[in-house]
């Protein structure tokens, strides 16, 4: 089958399309017949192996990728299922955390994938996994985000950011989005009630605040957040580091966590959604909002399997809009 490999660590350009033979689902697993997958920043950290600090915890390898097959959000149809595993069968359509995922065909835990939404083409599905996910635990499991609250998503017109718009809105909160002047409509049109444009208004200037704050962007110093906080709010940090950085977002934790040791306000780092964690029930409350129609995937751009290298240089840039995907099938 055809595979983006990766056999080293790097910039985009060491990504190349091969052959590899198709895995097998084991027990507990599922085989998917890939149709879509989406990028994450996640990827390119695995990628380039950073922050080095991760390659002594043993995530990611320590000298050379443990995976060899890049990618983890995918949508497709299930091809196979392996011993034990129940209310998945060959022909259903699933989205979710699928190891290998710029491939034909990848595995993944029989837990980490739901069905698809009808409404979604795969492309849109291929979207939700880790986006959705993180911005479903930002918002409303870790932020607490309820109704009558005042809400601001730094970052609103990314990945993790339209997704947490839209959920907000949806807990009727007032929703403000941070993005760029080329977002702000697309932020607007998810349900956001204020729309900032970075580039020309600082928002922890202390003229607004705010209960909650989900920052997706990590550019910020906790201090400067917190100005823009009300006496009780929670500033939730998802992520933080660039590429290059020996502790990156890890060392982003440490610090908010030394700030929120003398702080009156709650700063929370999100737990992550990887492969390697659960998800299951986060993926069954993702789906039932976009089966509502309360949540719609946006896809940004997308490229063919053969450009994922192209795709992954435009993920890092920092400036995506919506989800970036990968047409498989």
């Amino acid at each position: 089958m055809k595979a983006v490999l990766q056999e080293r660590f790097g910039p985009p350009d060491i990504l190349r399309l091969g052959e590899i033979d198709q895995p097998r689902a084991g027990a507990g697993q599922v085989l998917v017949r890939v149709h879509a997958a989406a990028l994450n920043p996640y990827d390119w950290h695995m990628m380039r192996g950073d922050p080095y600090a991760a390659r002594l915890m043993g995530g990611m390898g320590l000298r050379r990728p443990k995976r060899r097959v890049a990618g983890i959000d995918a949508a497709g149809v299930v091809e196979a299922v392996g011993a034990g595993v129940e209310g998945l069968r060959p022909g259903t359509p699933v989205l979710g955390f699928c190891t290998g995922a710029f491939a034909e065909y990848a595995c993944a835990a029989a837990e980490l994938v739901v069905p698809k939404p009808e409404r979604l083409s795969f492309e849109q599905a291929a979207a939700v996994p880790m986006g959705a996910v993180t911005a479903l635990r930002g918002i409303r499991t870790v932020g607490r985000a309820r109704a009558g609250q005042r809400v601001l998503v730094n970052g609103a017109g990314g990945g993790v950011g339209t997704f947490a718009v839209q959920i907000a809105a949806g807990l009727d909160t007032e929703v403000t989005g941070v993005c760029s002047a080329g977002s702000t409509e697309l932020v607007r049109s998810l349900g956001a009630a204020h729309v900032i444009d970075y580039a020309r208004e600082d928002f922890t200037d202390g003229g607004a605040r705010y209960d909650v704050i989900l920052d997706n962007v990590g550019n910020l110093p906790p201090n400067r957040l917190r100005r823009a906080l009300t006496p009780t709010g929670v500033l939730v940090a998802n992520g933080g580091g660039s590429p290059g950085r020996v502790f990156g977002a890890i060392g982003a934790m440490l610090k908010l966590a030394a700030v929120n040791a003398v702080s009156r306000h709650s700063l929370r780092p999100i737990i992550p959604a990887t492969p390697d964690g659960p998800a299951h029930e986060d993926l069954l409350a993702v789906t039932a909002l976009i089966e509502a129609g309360q949540v719609t995937p946006v896809v940004g751009r997308t490229y063919s399997l053969a450009g994922t290298a192209e795709a992954m240089r435009h993920v890092e840039e920092g400036h995506s809009r919506g989800k970036t995907v990968i047409t498989v099938r």
